[in-house]
């Protein structure tokens, strides 16, 4: 990963694809493959987007291929996959500026003070910036990162203690159901009987807890105990009235997020319930020469798949082809057959490349 400082000068490219997601990834590696350098420009400090910020060790079974794969597992094989193209990363900068030049280029600038000139933009920013819902109890803030915690970064480290996860979504089912028989005792408390989880994992988990391997708890965490600084456990004010004390080495709160364009809101381009309008020829937006590509953008039929994120960043890479190369012919080259694209994924002189 070729990860660039800021500078003074601003930074002149073919593209900036804006988000580190899977989508935006995948589009570099086809804008790559067609022969346009590009700068991806991320508000997190990893690439990875979404994916890796909120269930990095998450099985994904959807992905054209492979079986299975963890979401950590996903990004680091399109890191891979990007590697021979040598994009410039600029990571922990949120891009909070895009002007449309007279001349038809645009100027992006960053938190962090870095500037680009693009002849086009790619944005794959996902839900937009987000933040995850707390935990709203005395103490809880000074907990985050150490004992409380709103994703989870490596599973194992967790194997083995005494946890507790609220909240009655997928992610809290799932990683009840993944660190059952794991960890030394897992508590699951939620608000309500009812779950926004997928029937089956409530159900699995139903079964966990009658086998007593998993406890559930309808109610509320009150409050969190803590003894010289640490977390000791958790007291849950339950749905009937009684009062629960849960020991616990740690505690996960998966409450949901709250999704923000930020300043893509302010960038004049045509929104449709806070996402991007693209046309399904080249996922171009309102304004040429930009394009939106996965969670972030909306068009009839839309549906939110890593696997539509692939197919988008494929035909926005031959947009942003024809808006900066207007007068250039287009060619639909096969990786088997084309030596230039052999050559672009560095497999020259070695035979077929065999995708």
């Amino acid at each position: 990963m070729n990860e660039t400082a800021a500078p003074s000068a601003a930074i002149e490219t073919e593209c900036v694809v804006v988000g580190a997601g899977p989508s935006g990834l995948f589009a570099v590696f086809e804008l790559g493959l067609l022969g346009i350098k590009c700068h991806v420009v991320d508000s997190l400090g990893h690439p990875g987007g979404q994916c890796a910020e909120l269930y990095p060790d998450k099985p994904i079974y959807d992905i054209p291929a492979l079986p299975v794969c963890g979401a950590q597992e996903l990004v680091d094989r399109l890191m891979e996959q990007i590697r021979p193209f040598e994009a410039g990363f600029h990571l922990g900068q949120e891009v909070t500026g895009l002007r449309r030049r007279d001349d038809g280029r645009f100027e992006l600038t960053t938190a962090r003070g870095t500037r680009f000139d693009a002849g086009a933009v790619v944005i794959a920013a996902g839900l937009g910036s987000f933040q995850p819902r707390r935990l709203s109890v005395d103490g809880a803030e000074a907990l985050e990162g150490s004992r409380l915690h709103y994703r989870v970064a490596r599973a194992e480290q967790y194997y083995g203690k005494d946890l507790l996860i609220a909240g009655g979504g997928d992610s809290a089912l799932d990683w009840v159901l993944a660190f059952a028989g794991r960890a030394k005792s897992v508590t699951l408390v939620h608000r309500r009987d009812e779950f926004r989880a997928q029937p089956a994992s409530v159900a699995r988990m139903k079964e966990l807890a009658a086998a007593g391997q998993v406890r559930h708890l309808t109610g509320q965490v009150g409050a969190l105990e803590v003894v010289d600084g640490d977390l000791a456990g958790a007291v849950v004010n339950c749905l009937d009235g009684s009062v629960a004390r849960v020991a616990c080495d740690h505690v996960f709160a998966f409450f949901g997020l709250h999704p923000k364009l930020g300043p893509i809101a302010d960038w004049g381009l045509e929104l449709e319930r806070k996402a991007l309008k693209v046309d399904t020829e080249k996922f171009q937006t309102s304004v040429p020469g930009i394009f939106a590509i996965g969670d972030i953008n909306t068009y009839p039929g839309k549906k939110k798949l890593i696997l539509s994120g692939f197919h988008e960043a494929a035909l926005a890479a031959f947009g942003v082809q024809a808006h900066v190369y207007p007068n250039k012919r287009q060619f639909l080259q096969y990786t088997t057959t084309s030596p230039i694209m052999q050559q672009r994924l560095g497999l020259a002189g070695q035979g077929d490349a065999g995708g």
